[in-house]
């Protein structure tokens, strides 16, 4: 009965891992060709249907923008986001640092911890305040990384009753990575190992070069069907047939999003929120990121477009299931495990005509356009 139900449990954790799992970087200023911080995640969860909204200060309180998923009416949970002082957060779920026997049912409040941080910080020191005075438990185990105007990044890895700080000035490579462990946590435990060498190994040559921009996140990274542990890219090979197992996007991916941040202000300056909402851009790819198209976010009451709002019957975006629709395409097997096998020709293929590579142009063009415009 003991083995029985502790197979049970383990089966359990590995399906939450499976929809509650992103991969997400920091990448520090040095390291984009522009002088601009990048706050990258990557999101996957059960939560399959998205949206992007503009919430307005009240009280005193920041505006700013943030993910959502579609059936929350009230906007409480944000999965990342920025507001009007340039602060950007996001998250990824850990499955190594909960040390406690605090109930699932009161688990799972990173939303709400996101949403409050957008509404009060400023900082990355703010949102260490902010953990600090949080009630106990905080009802958390993840990976929460930030930026702001300052230049200044940091991941906060979180359980419910303390965290680790992981500043990105303290990376030699300007660079930071996380998925779904916590480099405090327990050893060999957690999840997301090949895809934190997936997305090590595509960035690398980047790294290098010091020219990691918000493009090569969504259109190289987010794309990619390199497998590091086989050291293989899917995307060129023979086979039809793939199995969607350890690459970075996978069939509970619902969005690929990076915060652009501005060139850091000086220590002695405040944040201006007519600068952040001309400066700061969210590059969004809304729906399974192959399959995504990039739209452009700034943090004011006119900078979500309409195909990312939740307008739609049930808080729906346009946008998420119009790419939700091209997923299935990729996954059009329903019976057995059929949404573990992928159909690769429909992203890549010997015509040209696969997803990958009919949108990947016209978002490249969509970014080129935008700067343009914003750089002027």
């Amino acid at each position: 009965m003991i083995k029985r139900t502790l197979t049970i449990i383990c089966c359990l954790l590995a399906a939450a891992a499976n929809v509650m799992a992103c991969t997400s970087a920091i990448i520090g200023a040095s390291r984009n060709p522009y002088g601009r911080p990048l706050l990258w995640k990557h999101r996957d969860t059960s939560a399959t249907d998205n949206k992007i909204e503009y919430v307005a200060g009240k009280n005193g309180e920041h505006s700013y923008v943030g993910l959502f998923n579609a059936d929350d009416r009230r906007l409480e949970q944000a999965w990342m986001g920025m507001n009007d002082a340039g602060f950007a957060v996001m998250n990824t779920a850990s499955y190594n640092i909960k040390d406690d026997k605090v109930p699932q049912k009161k688990m799972d409040k990173e939303g709400y911890v996101m949403a409050k941080a957008l509404k009060t910080c400023v900082t990355v020191d703010d949102f260490a305040r902010l953990l600090d005075t949080l009630p106990r438990p905080m009802g958390v185990e993840a990976n929460f990384g930030v930026i702001d105007a300052y230049g200044e990044g940091a991941y906060f890895e979180t359980n419910n009753h303390s965290y680790v700080r992981y500043d990105l000035n303290d990376a030699p490579d300007d660079v930071l990575i996380r998925t779904n462990y916590s480099m405090s946590g327990r050893p060999e435990e957690g999840f997301g190992f090949n895809r934190e060498a997936n997305a090590c190994h595509l960035l690398k040559p980047h790294i290098a070069a010091a020219d990691i921009t918000p493009e090569i996140l969504t259109e190289d990274v987010s794309r990619s069907f390199w497998h590091d542990l086989k050291q293989r890219d899917y995307s060129t090979g023979s086979d039809r047939w793939v199995i969607d197992q350890d690459f970075i996007p996978r069939h509970s991916s619902t969005a690929t999003v990076v915060i652009e941040g501005c060139r850091p202000i000086s220590k002695e300056a405040a944040p201006d929120p007519e600068t952040i909402a001309e400066q700061y851009i969210m590059w969004t790819g809304l729906g399974y990121p192959p399959c995504s198209e990039i739209v452009p976010v700034w943090c004011r009451p006119d900078g979500v477009h309409n195909d990312l709002r939740g307008t739609l019957k049930n808080g729906h975006s346009l946008m998420s299931d119009r790419v939700k629709a091209r997923r299935d395409e990729v996954f059009p097997l329903k019976k057995g495990n059929g949404e573990k096998y992928l159909d690769i020709s429909r992203l890549y293929n010997a015509e040209g005509t696969g997803y990958v590579q009919t949108l990947r142009p016209k978002n490249l063009e969509t970014y080129r356009v935008t700067r343009a415009l914003r750089d002027k």
